[in-house]
This record gives C-alpha cells, sequence and structure tokens, in this order.
C-alpha cells in the first residue's frame, strides 16, 4: 500500500457533473484513510432561516467520507454503498469556507467507518461531527 498523498486533480474531477461539482466540494488532500475537502459557503447552500443548511454540511462530510472509502477498498471489491450516517451539529455560519477532514476508523473486508470533522476555514470553530458506515460491494460469483 503506497501511503503517499492522491493526485488531487482526478479526483476533483470526477464528481464534477455530479452532487459535489454542483455544490462546488474541492479536494484539498487525499491519501489512504484521509480526506480533507472544502466547500464554499453560497446563498443557495443556506436554509430559508439564512444558516448553512445541515444537508450542505453532510453533503460535504459524506463526499470526503464516500471518496476515501473509493481508495480504500480492498483488493477485489468494486465499489460501496453507504449504509449508515449520524451528524450531530454543533454550529453553523452563514458566509466563509467550511472545511472537512474524513479519516477512516475501521478498514474492513465487508465495511468501513469513517469519522469527519467540518469545522469552519479560518476560524477553526466545529460545526459538525459526522461518522458513517459503508458496505462494501463485491462481484456475483
Amino acid at each position: 500500500m503506497n501511503d503517499a498523498p492522491f493526485d488531487l486533480a482526478p479526483i476533483n474531477e470526477r464528481g464534477q457533473d455530479y452532487l459535489p461539482g454542483l455544490l462546488g466540494i474541492t479536494f484539498t488532500h487525499a491519501e489512504h484513510g484521509r480526506m480533507t475537502a472544502e466547500m464554499v459557503i453560497r446563498p443557495d447552500l443556506l436554509a430559508p432561516n439564512g444558516f448553512l443548511h445541515a444537508a450542505s454540511i453532510i453533503a460535504l462530510a459524506d463526499t470526503a467520507c464516500g471518496y476515501g472509502a473509493i481508495f480504500a477498498l480492498p483488493q477485489g471489491a468494486f465499489n460501496f454503498t453507504t449504509i449508515e450516517l449520524k451528524s450531530n451539529f454543533l454550529g453553523t455560519l452563514t458566509e466563509g469556507i467550511v472545511m472537512c477532514e474524513a479519516k477512516a476508523e475501521h478498514l474492513g473486508r465487508t465495511s468501513q467507518v469513517w469519522d469527519a470533522i467540518v469545522t469552519g476555514k479560518g476560524t477553526g470553530k466545529r460545526l459538525a461531527l459526522f461518522r458513517c458506515t459503508q458496505m462494501v460491494l463485491w462481484p456475483k460469483t
């Protein structure tokens, strides 16, 4: 296993035509078992109350964990799917950039568990704690 950081250009290109691209999620670091990403807060990512929508935060965290899961699949597995996620919200923002650091807590043959912390860039303010469980998908024999 190579623990060197991955090339970010193809990682960021991968999601351009999908939800990560729509939300403006950009990966800033990628290595086996760890991903970091950020997203600029825009008015269309806010809830009607003027604060960052919880779903925007979840999308950032789930994307970081999901991309990490892709790069941590065991040899022979072809994909993964999220089977559970949980978020605890600790704060919010109305402008700026939100960052997410996702780390693998368990990388097994049939499942992965990822934790992520979402913070305000430059402030360090914790906005959310996130955990998800991924089911590793294997070809049918």
